[in-house]
């Protein structure tokens, strides 16, 4: 095992015991141990594992808690550890609790502030709050980091971690330090919590028969909602799409599979690998309603996940024009397992390529056209951009354009 595995799974024990100290003066007392059979609960485990119960018993025996070790925090603190020393930025532990409130994610609404969340650069950062959420109203921003959450630091918190204290039952608080863009100072900002129900989809007719579909995230409703929009687009005489997926982190595979295939005729979404070099193949279903509406996608250095692959997929098929900013580099399969005590592990088995090859992991997707986010809300470059290639694909469209 490499040294820093070897430093990171120790100091996972330390975190746990809650008895790291630096600068402390101590005496250090060699004692030879006996031998010792092998021990058949590591059995099929590297032989480096034994040091974990060579640990145990030491402290058992000879630390001046040892008849009082919490075996639960203990073993918390060793897998935290091993989660820390993977260099994985997706990979955590999560308690019985912590694993719970992840899956809510799952069944279309959860109880919390309303704000999609991720890693960057080591720090707890807002990708976007969800419209008509506590978090927008109280102003957290696109970008935003959380220093703190209820006076705690986020640092050494994994991103799951984090997202469990912010969590909580409707009607409670939560007070979070937070350092906008570009602010020299940050802020403490309190979120009363409300039940979130995560509707994806919105359409707005603009002039022109021009749909402004945003798509905010990819559910397990998308799909369906994402049909009754584009329904809605038929009954309304629409004649084009701007796909929106500024600031949407995300979301499920499959859920991102069926609504690119209602774009695209054949071919693949996207591939993927695991660390083994095992490749699978999402290919486009059948029953798309929208692959001869004239397209154009604006995505952001929010845009992630799910909303990487779409636009590269529709890049890559030259289904549409992608105009905006580079996104954001999350594209990674992760799964969350549970374990028997009922926590949980949550990492990284696999990376996703868009159809051509590009991998979407640390690189994300750049646009044809690359238009910077607007240093302001009350100026959309991005979609005034966006309409002009927009009109240009209506034009080629056309019966006229097509001569």
């Amino acid at each position: 095992m490499p040294r820093s595995r070897i430093f990171w799974v120790l100091l996972g024990l330390l975190i746990g015991l809650g008895a790291f100290a630096l600068g402390v003066s101590c005496t250090l007392r060699p004692a030879a141990l006996p031998a010792k059979e092998p021990d058949p609960q590591l059995e099929g485990l590297p032989p480096e594992f034994s040091r974990l119960a060579e640990v145990w018993e030491l402290l058992q025996k000879e630390h001046v808690t040892g008849g009082k070790l919490d075996a639960d925090l203990l073993s918390a603190g060793a897998v935290r550890g091993m989660m820390l020393a993977l260099d994985d930025p997706y990979a955590s532990f999560l308690d019985a609790k912590q694993y719970g409130v992840e899956r809510q994610d799952l069944e279309g609404f959860f109880e919390g502030i309303g704000a999609q969340v991720a890693m960057r650069d080591g720090r707890v950062s807002i990708i976007a709050p969800l419209p008509g959420t506590p978090a927008e109203r109280a102003g957290i921003q696109p970008g935003d980091l959380i220093l703190e959450i209820n006076g705690q630091t986020t640092n050494g918190l994994t991103l799951l971690e984090a997202v469990s204290k912010i969590r909580g039952p409707k009607g409670t608080i939560v007070e979070l330090l937070v350092f906008h863009l570009e602010a020299k100072e940050p802020v403490l900002v309190s979120v009363e919590r409300a039940v979130i129900k995560l509707d994806s989809v919105r359409l707005k007719m603009l002039p022109g028969g021009i749909g402004h579909l945003r798509i905010s995230e990819f559910s397990e409703t998308t799909n369906d909602e994402l049909k009754a929009a584009l329904e809605e687009f038929r009954k309304q005489q629409g004649k084009g799409l701007v796909l929106d997926l500024r600031n949407n982190p995300g979301g499920l595979l499959n859920s991102v599979v069926d609504v690119a295939s209602q774009f695209l005729d054949s071919g693949l979404v996207l591939y993927e690998l695991d660390a083994h070099g095992n490749r699978d193949d999402w290919k486009v279903r059948s029953g798309g309603r929208a692959k001869d509406i004239p397209t154009v996608v604006i995505i952001n250095q929010f845009s992630a996940s799910a909303s990487e692959v779409l636009s590269g997929a529709l890049m890559d098929h030259q289904r549409a024009t992608i105009i905006g900013a580079t996104s954001f580099g999350k594209g990674s399969v992760n799964t969350l397992r549970r374990l028997d005590d009922g926590s949980g592990v949550y990492f990284t088995i696999a990376h996703w390529y868009t159809p051509k090859g590009t991998l979407i992991e640390g690189k994300g997707i750049t646009p044809e056209i690359v238009v910077e986010t607007p240093p302001t809300l009350t100026e959309d470059a991005q979609l005034a951009r966006a309409l002009e290639a927009l009109q240009q694909r209506m034009a080629q469209a056309s019966p006229q354009g097509s001569k």
